[in-house]
């Protein structure tokens, strides 16, 4: 890898002494290690180690060792290079003298390594590649202020509004004055994914107290989406605990409210820069486009066998709730928020596929390798979608994605395409950690078992 970035970079900050090395584990954790200034040349040159076993990490941060990337195998290294254009200060750190960089796990003679999420996607955008289109994307991520201290009775609570003893206690979607009680936060976000290259722009109130929606800029790039997206969810947890706050992006922190989503945007575009996905007359539905429909069709044929890489936690399934404007049926349609996909209106040359069946804690990296192999086996397969729904698809009939982890999980290995995109070595850790996880989370007795049976069973 060329060290001209690094050598630029190095001029134009002096002050800079320290700079974290981070790549993305399984559940889009940043894992990784801190080295002196001197030393970067080095690692853009010739690489850094870090033990393979990050990447078989659950939900404690403790490896399981049953996917093989453990003691079996003497905890070995990996060897990791920074990603190209990654490279950035650390705004929030008060010395001012902290970059970052993400960076990408390889095996020591330099070829991929299986587990790394990121070399998941890579591989899948070189494949879709070979179908000729220029991709579309962009990706919308949801998530909750917090504050730092909890309830009387020990629960959540969204953070005080400043200058003020009120808490956001309604639901005010897109209100412009929750967006003023937070500008100091929002303006700060922004600023600094701005000074990291990350390009986020549109923020807005979302439908329950204290959540928030934050919008990347659409692009052809589907790797930096994911990275970005990845660096905007450091930034918003950052900055949120400058301000004495917690920001999460836990599927469904209040059980009583609307859940968090990471809503993925995709068109594709021929080599005259035509969107495929748009209608060819005027006067048609954009629905009604064969290719898009295609598309749509695999993404929906292979959900079911993917969801647990989009909703990877026993939390997520609690957002897949009716009427909280998260799918519970494998459905699409244009401009419905009750579908699993759904057709945005507009400009009819943007026409696009809006993903929302991914939860705002999925890793970005799998998630999007889940929307081009859905995709890319719809459109070469010429695939054909049920009906396009119409109305509330709450209240009609259609197959259910699964409600929780388990059945997912099972899906997720009988499916040949899946082990095809994702490699058998892969899920084979994926799947391991996340039935670890699974013991680990059922294996614990609530407050209320012991409020409903502990006196009467």
């Amino acid at each position: 890898m060329s060290s001209n970035e690094a050598v630029r970079f190095l001029e134009l900050n002096p002050n800079v002494t320290t700079v974290e090395l981070l790549v993305s584990d399984l559940n889009g954790v940043l894992r990784g290690k801190r080295i002196e200034r001197e030393l970067l040349l080095k690692c853009y040159e010739k690489g850094f180690y870090l033990p393979g076993s990050v990447m078989s990490l659950d939900a404690t941060g403790t490896t399981v060792e049953e996917g093989g990337l453990g003691m079996d195998v003497g905890d070995r290294d990996r060897l990791c290079f920074p990603v190209p254009g990654t490279l950035s200060l650390v705004p929030w750190h008060p010395e001012g003298d902290r970059a970052q960089a993400l960076c990408m796990m390889h095996e020591t003679d330099g070829g991929p390594f299986f587990a790394d999420p990121r070399q998941i996607l890579s591989a899948a955008v070189e494949r879709f590649n070979t179908l000729g289109y220029t991709m579309g994307v962009a990706l919308e991520l949801e998530f909750y202020l917090v504050d730092i201290h909890r309830d009387e009775r020990g629960m959540l609570q969204p953070p005080l509004i400043p200058g003020t003893d009120r808490r956001m206690s309604s639901t005010q979607v897109y209100s412009v004055d929750d967006l003023d009680d937070y500008d100091f936060f929002i303006r700060d976000v922004v600023d600094t994914a701005r000074e990291q290259g990350v390009p986020a722009d549109t923020v807005i109130a979302e439908y329950a107290p204290g959540q928030f929606e934050v919008n990347l800029h659409h692009g052809p790039d589907v790797l930096a989406a994911a990275d970005q997206s990845v660096l905007l969810k450091r930034v918003i947890s950052s900055v949120a605990k400058k301000h004495d706050m917690i920001a999460t992006f836990m599927a469904k922190p209040y059980i009583a409210e609307s859940g968090n989503g990471l809503h993925m945007h995709l068109s594709l575009m021929d080599e005259a820069g035509k969107n495929v996905f748009a209608p060819s007359d005027p006067e048609q539905s954009a629905v009604e486009n064969p290719l898009l429909q295609h598309a749509v069709a695999g993404v929906l044929d292979m959900a079911l066998a993917t969801q647990a890489l989009l909703c990877p936690n026993l939390n997520s399934y609690r957002r897949l709730a009716p009427d909280a404007f998260a799918p519970t049926s494998l459905t699409w349609g244009y401009d419905n928020r009750t579908v699993a996909l759904r057709i945005p209106s507009g400009d009819p040359q943007a026409t696009r596929i809006e993903h929302r069946i991914s939860g705002a804690d999925a890793n970005p990296y799998l998630a999007l390798t889940v929307l081009l192999a859905g995709v890319y086996e719809g459109l070469t397969k010429t695939m054909r979608p049920p009906e396009p729904v119409v109305g509330n698809a709450y209240e009609q009939s259609h197959p259910h994605v699964a409600d929780n982890q388990r059945d997912a999980l099972r899906a997720l290995v009988d499916d040949p395409r899946v082990v095809e995109w994702f490699g058998e070595d892969f899920l084979n850790v994926f799947t391991t950690c996340k039935w670890s996880e699974v013991r680990l989370f059922e294996q614990q007795i609530t407050e209320l078992e012991y409020e409903l049976l502990l006196p009467y069973v």
